[in-house]
């Protein structure tokens, strides 16, 4: 194909000695827009309006640390002959499953402090999660990273006819057109959302929402995994394929147990 493509500005603005990527600031909206829905949901579910504002002050910042450090140890080779770079987040390289780590963890202790189920707070949480993953993953598009491998030459046009053209000449580096994974992920996260948002009116059991949010991203993370080209290893195995198996089946197996031991008696809908 006969084209002059030129990729997009990762920089969103510059002035000076300050830049905002495009990168920090998707995954900043993405954030706010998540935060926003869960406390409007929180206050119907009967939370204090305060409470998911005052559990993101200690989460974000735990969970961008915790993502980070995740990232960094696997890519440890690197790192450890570029320690100037380790805080460079700005540059990408952040784990969702790092991300997940402390923000779980974190939300478990503020729970306990302040005399709130975890699993109540996890259920209004999992639709924000997962919109918030749909919506980050399109600052790796404007860094061009977390793509898959190349796309053979003759499905090009056919990827073409299909994608917008910004998405393809975006995914054209260094001579290659590449599968656009991150948009493989997001729009499985999307219809995610959705289904958890029509799971609410369903009115499952304490904790199944959340526990079906770990599902349902760990199927989709797992096989967008096997196409990309970036992947954070552990020997000869993809670490987050890994890490996705071991979420499917804990979630399947906490559910059960939880349902089995009554644990999970009062519903979503219920104050």
């Amino acid at each position: 194909m006969d084209r002059n493509i030129q990729p997009l500005d990762p920089t969103f603005l510059e002035l000076g000695a300050l830049r905002i990527q495009w990168y920090g600031l998707i995954i900043g909206l993405g954030t706010m827009l998540a935060l926003y829905l869960a406390i409007k949901e929180s206050e119907r579910r009967g939370l204090h309006k305060d409470t998911f504002m005052d559990l993101m002050l200690f989460a974000v910042p735990i969970a961008i640390i915790c993502a980070r450090i995740y990232y960094v140890i696997f890519k440890w080779d690197y790192y450890s002959q570029n320690p100037s770079k380790i805080i460079a987040i700005w540059e990408g390289g952040i784990a969702i499953h790092g991300a997940l780590i402390g923000a779980v963890v974190t939300t478990i202790i503020f729970a306990k402090v302040k005399g709130l189920s975890f699993w109540k707070i996890a259920d209004i949480a999992a639709p924000s999660i997962i919109l918030g993953q749909a919506i980050g993953r399109w600052g790796n598009f404007m860094n061009q990273e977390a793509h898959g491998g190349p796309i053979a030459e003759e499905n090009i046009q056919t990827f073409y006819n299909v994608l917008p053209d910004f998405i393809m000449d975006q995914m054209y580096i260094n001579g290659v057109y590449y599968h656009p994974t991150f948009l493989y992920e997001s729009i499985w996260s999307l219809v995610g959302f959705v289904i958890l948002l029509m799971l609410r009116k369903v009115n499952l059991k304490r904790g199944e929402m959340f526990l079906t949010y770990v599902i349902w991203y760990s199927i989709g993370r797992f096989f967008v995994e096997g196409l990309r080209t970036d992947s954070l290893m552990l020997g000869d195995l993809r670490m987050a394929q890994v890490i996705s198996i071991a979420l499917i089946v804990g979630a399947i197996i906490l559910l059960i147990f939880r349902r089995v031991k009554g644990y999970s008696n009062e519903r979503y809908l219920e104050q």
